[in-house]
């Protein structure tokens, strides 16, 4: 069966403990690791001795990509993705998340599909590029929207070997999710499973309260044979107490589940 996992995104501001701890009490399948300014999520061995405690397996490691995360690691983003790419290696997980490189970010940009191939090529693990959105530039109108992505918000403008799969993101930048799953192809890997109704900010919603087709995206991957992961990356912050949190993560899974015929 598909593994569904946790992202320990969807605990925050707690810490990625939380998310082991809470992937284990509800039954996913292992978790997604988002390497940001969260110290436990910077630190291997901790994260190891996590996955060792709750029983969770680290299913994929999220590169520091974030604008916050710049300096997590190093402040030179092929150093980062290159450790992100070593803690896959050393927690056994499958898969690295990363974004298309910023538009700034000339030159780490002009070498970023032969570095995410040599790396694959030198690892075994699957670097799964992310789809993105369109945002408003400081001081621009109201419904200005500018890619701050180079070369484009949709990863399969350059074409790689992997991708993922982001739900909230594709509900921001109003992309059509099915045929990004079909220009994805067999490169679809992994999935972030989450909602959002159009409006243009990363919503990050329980699937089935926005506007996305994540029912529809999971079954058509089970028909076409998907052999890769999903997870819940779902915004719980404002949650308005502990055990609303497990409620949110319990649909979460229940969705995505059901929806894939478990």
């Amino acid at each position: 069966m598909t593994p569904v996992g946790l992202s320990t995104a969807s605990v925050w501001p707690l810490r990625a403990g939380t998310g082991f701890e809470l992937a284990a009490d509800l039954g996913y399948d292992g978790v997604e690791v988002m390497v940001w300014v969260d110290p436990v999520s910077q630190n291997v061995p901790e994260l190891r001795r996590w996955s060792r405690r709750t029983g969770m397996p680290v299913l994929s490691v999220h590169s520091p990509s974030l604008l916050i995360t710049q300096r997590v690691w190093s402040p030179d983003p092929v150093v980062r993705l290159r450790r992100s790419v070593e803690a896959a290696q050393d927690l056994e997980a499958r898969t690295v998340v990363v974004h298309p490189p910023f538009r700034w970010q000339r030159r780490y940009g002009d070498a970023f599909a032969d570095l995410v191939a040599e790396l694959e090529a030198d690892s075994g693990i699957e670097i799964a590029v992310e789809n993105m959105f369109k945002v408003r530039p400081p001081g621009g109108k109201r419904d200005a929207r500018m890619s701050a992505f180079r070369p484009s918000i949709d990863p399969t403008d350059v074409g790689y070997a992997h991708y993922t799969l982001d739900l909230s993101h594709s509900a921001a930048a109003r992309m059509d999710a099915l045929a990004l799953v079909d220009r994805m192809g067999a490169g679809l890997t992994h999935l972030h499973l989450a909602d959002g109704t159009g409006v243009p900010k990363d919503e990050h919603l329980v699937p089935g309260r926005g506007s996305q087709p994540c029912a529809e995206v999971l079954e058509k991957l089970t028909v076409g044979g998907f052999d890769g992961q999903v997870v819940l990356e779902v915004n719980t912050r404002r949650a308005p107490s502990p055990a609303h949190r497990m409620r949110d993560l319990a649909e979460a899974l229940l969705f995505a589940r059901f929806h894939l015929g478990h």
